[in-house]
């Protein structure tokens, strides 16, 4: 085979096998944006893991908690989106001076449905609105509210090159339940940006506030996380790794900083 030949062949074979390569860094690229996308149309099971010290009258008490966050897309027809996103908390409460709050189990869940249109607008804004359930799945009184609530919730969010810039809001009433419990009314603000970079690592900041309008008290904790996507076998995943510091929070609550560590499975079409 002459010179130019064997030069031919080497460029043809070279550039076959970075095809693939390049369409899986690709995929990758669009996986990690999606992300930091909350109704992106992407199956995903988030398993977040949260350790938080208290203070005050509750010096010394520790709250740990594994929220399961499974995200499942549902597309309704070619210009809408359903996205449902489900937090189930599984709670660890110990070292409490008050005894009776020293109990492990499940927490009440709460369940968010978005309707999002499948195409940004032509700013490329990317929106979703539509209802909040809270449901009084608590295996013990002092991990939930025995109440049902609703509400709204909605998130708009813009993605330019790296970069993801959001809010998403929402609000809970009470509207059923256990009468010698205090009523629910709460309001969330989560505002979050995010950069991606080309290795697949997002580094991120948001704050996770709550306002309850009945005790007129607000939680605000601020956290920086950064996460790596990767693979096992066929398995797509995400760690990432917060700090969560408690810049406001009710009387004898969680104060100082806090751990988060989050493990994502990502089931992509």
């Amino acid at each position: 085979m002459r010179r130019y030949d064997w030069m031919l062949f080497l460029a043809t074979s070279s550039l076959a096998l970075a095809t693939p390569a390049q369409a899986q860094d690709d995929q990758a690229a669009e996986l990690a944006k999606k992300l930091s996308n909350p109704i992106a149309s992407l199956i995903s099971v988030p398993l977040q893991y949260n350790y938080d010290e208290y203070g005050g009258a509750n010096d010394g008490a520790a709250v740990s908690k594994l929220l399961v966050q499974p995200v499942v897309p549902f597309s309704l027809n070619e210009n809408w989106n359903l996205i449902t996103r489900t937090i189930i908390p599984l709670v660890d409460q110990q070292d409490f001076p008050l005894a009776a709050m020293n109990e492990s189990g499940l927490g009440d869940i709460t369940s968010s449905l978005y309707f999002s249109p499948k195409s940004p607008t032509a700013g490329g804004w990317i929106w979703g609105a539509g209802p909040v359930l809270l449901l009084p799945t608590a295996t013990q009184d002092v991990l939930g509210t025995e109440k049902w609530g609703i509400g709204p919730t909605g998130v708009v969010l813009k993605q330019t090159g790296p970069w993801t810039v959001g809010l998403l809001a929402g609000h809970i009433w009470s509207v059923a339940g256990d009468d010698s419990r205090n009523d629910v009314s709460t309001s969330t603000l989560q505002p979050f940006f995010s950069y991606t970079t080309k290795a697949h690592t997002t580094i991120g900041a948001y704050t996770e506030s709550a306002y309850d309008w009945k005790g007129e008290q607000w939680q605000v904790p601020l956290i920086v996380q950064a996460g790596q996507l990767f693979k096992i076998g066929p398995q797509i995943l995400q760690l990432a790794v917060a700090g969560k510091y408690w810049a406001e929070a009710p009387d004898n609550g969680p104060e100082g900083w806090g751990l988060r560590l989050q493990l994502t499975l990502l089931f992509p079409k």
